[in-house]
């Protein structure tokens, strides 16, 4: 069961993602580019923290391959986050992310063959409406949000296969072997990128002293940090609250895209009005999911105590 210090954890992880889509807006390389460099830095740190600690590397070539896949995932996650970034604005990006638990109240119930629950469907509604109501007033930025929903999509995809993964595996281990994967993705791309999106045809490393150190911060505090210590969170909160949780990352991002870019000067208040409702299912989850549990245990002690031969299962 997850304490307070695991929730505590949580938030302090999301803050740090909040963040992310204003360091990958504030480093001038392009967004492959960025990725492929976070990705290769990032693997290197948590192989060398896997050697210092002598946790298990070796997972079999099966099981290594299918987690490196996951890290294909992650890449186009994080590249379609970035370009929704730098296209739209980093709030648009944010709140388009927020649709992770939209997804994942889809697809949670395919992977893990669970019951859906209707509250979960309802907010996943409630989603899409705010979504509908962002679309409406910030038309123009339809291609940002629509790449935003895109890597909510594959994050929501990598979070549930993580989260039953960090059941088997350690949380370095699954990690470093999805940025592997993400990085050899992201090298495979090149060729194609080049040929239909990079400026000149040529990919561009030049990166100046600022650029490092925020790069730096990326790879360092905001991924090896936070991505190893949600995998492992992930053995505690299950795949929907650990999602519907990082819905918060708007709310961190968009008060720090305010304070250092003006976004608050350049959004409509329909962007507000749509980004309130998303965020609404942030609050209502707790409340709902524990009401939604509780009439479970109530069912289920009404059962015993009508049929007490009998041993009772609650299962929701």
């Amino acid at each position: 069961m997850p304490r307070l210090k695991d929730y505590l954890e949580l938030h302090f992880i999301i803050f740090l993602w909040g963040f992310t889509a204003i360091l990958g807006k504030l480093i001038s390389i392009p967004t492959v580019e960025l990725v492929f460099l976070r990705t290769l830095i990032t693997a290197v740190a948590l192989g060398a923290i896997i050697y210092q600690r002598g946790t298990r590397f070796r997972l079999g070539w099966r099981a290594g391959l299918s987690i490196m896949g996951v890290g294909l995932m992650i890449a186009a996650h994080w590249i379609l986050f970035f370009t929704s970034a730098r296209v739209a604005s980093v709030s648009i990006c944010l709140a388009g992310l927020a649709t992770c638990s939209l997804w994942t109240a889809i697809l949670e119930p395919v992977f893990t063959k669970k019951r859906v629950k209707p509250h979960e469907i309802l907010l996943a509604l409630l989603i899409m409406l705010g979504l509908y109501i962002i679309f409406r007033f910030e038309f123009d930025h339809a291609v940002g949000i629509t790449m935003a929903v895109g890597s909510a999509l594959f994050g929501s995809l990598f979070t549930i296969i993580n989260a039953r993964l960090a059941k088997v595996y350690p949380s370095t281990t699954i990690s470093c072997y999805e940025m592997i994967g993400a990085c050899i993705g992201t090298l495979l791309f090149f060729p194609l990128y080049m040929s239909l999106f990079a400026t000149d045809g040529k990919l561009d490393f030049s990166l100046g002293l600022n650029d490092w150190l925020f790069l730096l911060v990326l790879t360092l505090a905001c991924t090896v940090y936070a991505y190893t210590a949600a995998v492992r969170l992930m053995q505690k909160i299950t795949a929907y609250a650990m999602n519907l949780t990082v819905n918060l990352e708007p709310v961190y991002g968009i008060m720090l895209a305010w304070f250092i870019f003006d976004e608050d000067k350049q959004l409509s208040v329909g962007f507000y009005y749509g980004a309130g409702v998303i965020l609404l299912s942030v609050f209502i989850y707790p409340v709902l999911d524990t009401y939604a549990e509780r009439r479970v245990k109530r069912k289920a002690e009404q059962l015993k105590h009508a049929f007490p031969n009998k041993i009772v299962i609650g299962k929701d």
